[in-house]
Order: C-alpha cells, then sequence, then structure tokens
C-alpha cells in the first residue's frame, strides 16, 4: 500500500525520509481509521473557535481561504490521509459558516443609550429571584422601534398577583443596551444576549400594571411554577432552594451563601440540571419499567421488554426536560441520553465517543454558539474524559468483574471512584481556571460523597414526596429530602470552608486552553499507547504557561467607574468602596484573590481625597504615579492638569481635558470607549490588555 500509496511522489520528494514519514503516518490512519469521524466533529469545533476567536471580516475570510489550501494540499496526497486532511478542511470551513451565518441570522435591534420610559408588552418568560427578592422578566415590547426582546428586573414587592407568561403589561422602567464584556476574560454577556435576540435590559422603577392575564395555554409555564412555590413550602429556605433546582431548574431561590459554597467546594453542576439529574430519571424509569415489565411472563416471552424500557425512560428524559423549562444544558443532556437509549435499544455499544461526537455535532449544527459557553465545555469534557478513561486497557482490567471477596470488591470499587473522579477533576482545571479563574482543590471528595447522595438518596426521596403530595402522604418523604440536604450543604460547606478550598489564577493565554484542551482530545481520540501518551506535551506546555500567566497590576472597567490596584501580595485596593457584589467579585476573580476586597484608601501606598486617589506603585526596576479620579464633581482645571503631568497614569470615568498629559498613558471616558475594559501589567512600560482586542469585528462589539 505504501508504495501504491506515495511511489509517484517519488521524484518530487525531497528525501527518503520524508516518503518514510508520510508511509508510516498513512499506515497510523489505517489503524486508527475509527477515530477519523471523531477528528472531523473536533475541526467542526475548530471552525466555529476560529470564528469566535479572530477579530473581524478579514481575518474570517483569511480562514475560509486557509481552510481551502488545505483542502487541496489534502487532495494531493492519497489514500486515508487525503481524507483525513481534505475532511479536517472541510470540516473547519463548515464550523466557520455555521456560526458566522447563525451569528448574522439572529441579529436584531439594540438599544445604544439609557432610555426612561413607560414600556407595554407582552412578557414572554418569568424567573423569580427570592434570594435577591427580585423576578426577572423577558418582554416582548409593542413599540416596534424597541428591540423584539427585553430583559427586566422587577422588586418582588411590585410583581402583581397572577403575572404569568403571556400577559400583557406595563411599566415603567430604565432600559439599556446589553452590558458589554466588563474586563478581559469576563463572561461576553453581550454575546449572550445577542444570540438570545435580547436587545436591551433593565430595571423597572414601579409597580408592574397587569393590562391583560396570559392565555390558558402557557399551562405548562403555569404548572412548573406552582410546582416551584410548591416544593419551596414544604423545606426551609436553603433546603428549599435546592429541592426547586433539582426540580424545575430554578436556582434563583437558593440563598447566596449556600450557592457560594457549592460553587467553591465544585458542586454547583448538581443545581444545574443537566446529565446527571437526566441520566438518574431515564436511569431509574428504565430499571423500573423493566423489572415490572419482566414479572409478567407472557410479556417478556413474547415483547422486546429492553426497548419498552428504554421507550418508558425517553419520555421520563423528554418529561424532565420539558418541566426544567428546556435548559440549553437540559435539552444538550436529554439528547446524549436519548441516544445512549437507542443503542441499547438497537444492541449496540450504548456509551462510546462516536455517541458523544454524534451528540456535540447535532447541537454545534443548530446552537454553534454553545461551543463558547463553559456549561457545554464542561459537561462534554466530563463525559468523555470517562469513556477515554473506560477504554484504556489497563483500567478495563481494574475495574472488570471477577471473583473477588466482599472486602476486595469494595475497595476496588472505592479506588474506581477515586480514579474516576480524579480523572475528571483534573479534565475540568483548565475550563474551570479559564472561564472563573478558580477551582476547587477539595472537589474530587466532595462529589465523591455529593454525587450519590444526590442520585441514590435526594432525587428518589423529593420523587417520592411529590408522588405522596398526591394523596397527602408526603410529608416524611419531605422530611427525608431535607435532612438529605442538609447533609449535601454540610459537605459543601465543609469543602468550601476548609483551608486553601480554592485555587485562583490570572486569565490563561487563549493559546494556552487551547493546547490543553487539543491535549486533551489526543488523549482521548487516539487509541495506540505511543502516539496516545504524546497529548501530554501540549497539556504540559498549556498548563506551564496558565501557571506562569503574571498577576495584572491595574484593574479598570469599561466606564472607567471602577478601578483595583494590585498590590505586590496580590490584594487588589478598590477606588470606590461601595462598589457592589458583582464588582467586587469580577475584580477579585480576574487578580486572582480570594477575600474581601479593602479600600484604596486603606493603603498605606495610596493617598486619597473625596475627588481622586494617587498611588506609588513599584514595579521591577520603575517606579509609577497612577492618578485616579473617582468624584463626580467638577474640578478645578489647573489644579487637574497639573496632577496629570506628575501622574504616569491618569483613569477617570469623565472626558479629560486636552491639556491633560499623563506620561505613559491617559484613560479618560473618549479611550475607555474605544479600549473598553482592560487590564495592566506594568514592567518598563504598560502592557495592556483591552476587552476591545477580545471582541473585535464580532456583531455584538459594534455600537448599535
Amino acid at each position: 500500500m505504501q508504495v501504491t500509496t506515495f511511489g509517484r511522489w517519488a521524484p518530487v520528494l525531497p528525501h527518503w525520509r520524508v516518503r518514510a514519514l508520510f508511509a508510516s503516518a498513512e499506515s497510523f490512519l489505517d489503524r486508527e481509521r475509527e477515530a477519523l469521524p471523531l477528528w472531523w466533529v473536533v475541526s467542526v469545533g475548530g471552525g466555529i473557535a476560529l470564528w469566535l476567536i479572530l477579530p473581524g471580516l478579514r481575518s474570517w475570510i483569511a480562514a475560509m481561504w486557509l481552510a481551502a489550501g488545505l483542502c487541496l494540499a489534502g487532495m494531493a496526497l492519497g489514500g486515508r490521509t487525503r481524507r483525513a486532511v481534505v475532511g479536517c478542511a472541510l470540516g473547519l470551513a463548515i464550523g466557520l459558516t455555521l456560526v458566522w451565518w447563525r451569528a448574522e441570522s439572529v441579529a436584531t435591534i439594540r438599544l445604544d443609550r439609557p432610555v426612561i420610559l413607560t414600556l407595554t408588552g407582552t412578557v414572554g418568560s418569568i424567573e423569580p429571584l427570592p434570594a435577591r427578592d427580585l423576578v426577572r422578566l423577558l418582554i416582548r415590547p409593542d413599540d416596534p422601534l424597541l428591540p423584539p426582546l427585553v430583559r427586566l428586573n422587577v422588586d418582588s414587592k411590585n410583581v402583581p398577583a397572577g403575572l404569568e407568561g403571556g400577559a400583557h403589561l406595563s411599566v415603567k422602567a430604565r432600559l439599556t443596551g446589553p452590558m458589554q464584556m466588563p474586563l478581559p476574560g469576563a463572561h461576553d454577556y453581550a454575546r449572550d444576549f445577542w444570540f438570545s435576540g435580547i436587545g436591551g435590559m433593565g430595571k423597572a422603577l414601579g409597580p408592574v400594571v397587569l393590562l391583560s392575564p396570559a392565555q390558558e395555554a402557557s399551562g405548562l409555564d403555569q404548572w412548573r411554577a406552582r410546582l416551584d412555590r410548591h416544593v419551596r413550602a414544604q423545606l426551609n429556605a436553603s433546603e428549599g432552594g435546592i429541592a426547586t433546582a433539582l426540580v424545575t431548574g430554578d436556582q434563583g431561590a437558593l440563598p447566596q451563601s449556600d450557592a457560594d459554597a457549592m460553587r467553591r467546594s465544585g458542586l454547583a453542576h448538581l443545581l444545574s440540571v443537566s446529565g446527571l439529574h437526566i441520566a438518574a430519571a431515564i436511569g431509574a424509569t428504565f430499571f423500573v419499567a423493566l423489572r415490572l415489565l419482566s414479572l409478567s411472563e407472557r410479556l417478556a416471552l413474547r415483547f422486546n421488554l429492553v426497548l419498552i424500557a428504554a421507550g418508558a425512560g425517553a419520555l421520563a428524559g423528554i418529561g424532565y426536560t420539558l418541566l426544567t423549562g428546556m435548559q440549553v444544558p437540559t435539552v444538550r443532556s436529554c439528547l446524549g441520553a436519548l441516544l445512549v437509549l437507542a443503542g441499547t435499544a438497537l444492541g449496540r455499544e450504548a456509551i462510546s465517543l462516536r455517541m458523544i461526537a454524534t451528540a456535540a455535532l447535532l447541537i454545534l449544527m443548530l446552537r454553534p454558539e454553545s461551543l463558547y459557553g463553559p456549561s457545554f465545555q464542561l459537561s462534554f469534557a466530563a463525559v468523555t474524559t470517562l469513556v477515554a478513561l473506560f477504554s484504556w486497557p489497563w483500567f478495563k482490567r481494574f475495574v472488570e468483574v471477577r471473583e473477588d471477596g466482599l472486602s476486595r470488591r469494595a475497595i476496588r470499587h472505592v479506588a474506581e471512584l477515586l480514579m474516576t473522579g480524579l480523572a475528571i477533576e483534573l479534565a475540568l482545571m483548565p475550563f474551570a481556571l479559564f472561564h472563573f479563574h478558580r477551582e476547587g482543590l477539595y472537589g474530587v471528595f466532595a462529589n465523591l460523597l455529593a454525587i450519590p447522595l444526590t442520585t441514590f438518596a435526594i432525587m428518589p426521596l423529593e420523587a417520592a414526596a411529590l408522588l405522596f403530595d398526591v394523596v397527602g402522604c408526603g410529608w416524611p418523604f419531605w422530611q427525608a429530602t431535607g435532612w438529605a440536604i442538609s447533609l449535601l450543604l454540610w459537605i459543601a460547606h465543609a469543602a468550601a470552608e476548609a483551608p486553601g478550598s480554592v485555587a485562583l489564577r490570572p486569565q490563561m493565554p487563549d493559546w494556552a486552553f487551547a493546547a490543553m484542551v487539543l491535549g486533551g482530545l489526543w488523549l482521548a481520540i487516539w487509541r495506540e499507547g505511543r502516539v496516545r501518551v504524546a497529548g501530554v506535551v501540549p497539556i504540559l506546555a498549556g498548563a506551564a504557561a496558565a501557571l506562569s500567566s503574571p498577576r495584572p497590576d491595574l484593574l479598570v472597567t469599561g466606564d472607567g467607574r471602577h478601578l483595583a490596584i494590585v498590590a505586590e501580595d496580590g490584594t487588589p485596593f478598590l477606588l470606590r468602596e461601595r462598589a457592589k457584589d458583582y464588582i467586587r467579585g469580577l475584580l477579585g476573580e480576574t487578580a486572582a484573590f480570594d477575600g474581601e476586597l479593602p479600600a484604596l484608601d486603606d493603603w498605606p501606598a495610596a493617598r486619597c481625597s473625596l475627588d481622586s486617589c494617587i498611588a506609588i506603585l513599584d514595579r521591577g526596576e520603575r517606579r509609577w504615579t497612577v492618578l485616579a479620579v473617582r468624584s463626580g464633581q467638577k474640578l478645578e482645571w489647573n489644579e487637574l492638569t497639573a496632577a496629570c503631568t506628575n501622574a504616569d497614569i491618569v483613569i477617570a470615568d469623565r472626558r479629560l481635558p486636552q491639556a491633560c498629559h499623563a506620561r505613559s498613558l491617559r484613560l479618560g471616558a473618549r479611550e475607555l470607549a474605544r479600549t473598553g475594559g482592560l487590564t495592566i501589567k506594568l514592567g518598563v512600560e504598560p502592557e495592556l490588555s483591552t476587552v476591545a482586542s477580545e471582541i473585535a469585528g464580532h456583531p455584538w462589539s459594534a455600537s448599535p
């Protein structure tokens, strides 16, 4: 085969070693032919990622030309090498085209400035947030000059009784355009709003007036709301918040302290109805249906009970998905579970990398933008890690069924749980650090206890409580559910409050994250041992770059109102002491600091007045003087320009006068409008990372 495929190229290849390399590549691809379709799905995802990362039209067109060139180069080869190269090139082009078309097709009106108006419209959805004493409404305005969808926060006391999806309302509100990414590396809410078709957001300034009630067509929403209220009425705030999240997917009722503990302990995934919950619901239904049906000898002999039980499980999964509001993670998990059921019913290998790739491809075809979301990445990374781990020969030998005593089996099962938990934790660590800048260090042990507790105790008990509530006998089951959830919260708080429970790192380079992801895929997809282990190299390179990422010295939000100056010990000091919790959390995560952020007034290296602060920073061989304006009052022109002359960096949330000449960097309202939020690393010269450079060229980055 090697001579047939490459012999015709022998005269033009520069050296026999190159020919041998091509021959060995084709031999390897022939042995690994089952992996090629998986790499094609990866290439589709790579095309989507390229569009989301590259800055604008010219770079997207260049990427398309690159894919075309790669396709033509592949045509010059032969055998499986040709199919591999051409297939990956086409996958890149398809992925890039999919997300590009999707972004253009959802374009809509967006607000370009804040407005105060009386908003009338139809309620699309209602999201109660009891922990924040708010209700979040998605409204379709009547005014055609407004965006087709607007998200509005309303104080709970201003929400009238009977307000449900489909109702017509009127309310005085302040609306703005979608919030841009506040700092480099932070979550891009503007991108989420763009693909959701939401063109504005705001806050109600008074009570909501119900003009007409909802139509009866919204029965499922009404049932979900009644179920939500019923569950929370059976338990106290903490237990009721988790119980509600498991049933309806609504996390708004969970107190903030408990939500923080779940996140810091690595258990937050239990609150989002996704793979674990769908698998538990479908698996329990499948098992019970199969056991009950097999009690009948006639049914067992005449019908395929596995197929019937799989159908029952599928109906349970679809019903659970509808009940929880068809959130993206739930739909994705339900789709994957349905594929597993289909494989089981057909007698095929149900859980495999091909099944995972099929589910991922279907989702990317429908919602290509979901690739960049942490939910998509975390869920598929966890499942892929499990399947790949169980495909390794040494792990197969370790977990295979054998005639051992009870103690040996118990030890092996515990070791299996520990190894799978550790593998998943290591696999998810790059994603957690990239998206959230943090990783729970005790997540493996917390999940080892919490996942079985949730799957085999909390969810069955809650299902039984709801079932027996029909006849008024659910109280004992609610009591047991509350005890089980209390134990889950105890695990979360113990793991979250343990010393060194959370590791925080500054924003890693995009290439480091990509290297770790590609290395992980390399380990998961290839089967040949020596080639497979080569995936460790990019993982180690990416991890080294991530761990060595420098901490920024200055953090400035896009409006210029909020500034954090990071001391040499890593503590960020806030310019405005009254900054809200969201801003404090954002600045703390970006600075990789876990704790309460002190005020700049308390830093010995800063001198502050009511109007401004001047801070002195020694970085490397240079001393930096930073002037930050924090007052809304008018400043004397002579004093401001003189202070600018003596400062290396000037930052203000207002337009600075032309005579304000800082020695190195001037950031007023005009400059920040171009850069957006930014982080600054001080050395010989300031090194800037800006929001504008991260979102440049994408439709949600342009001014409406």
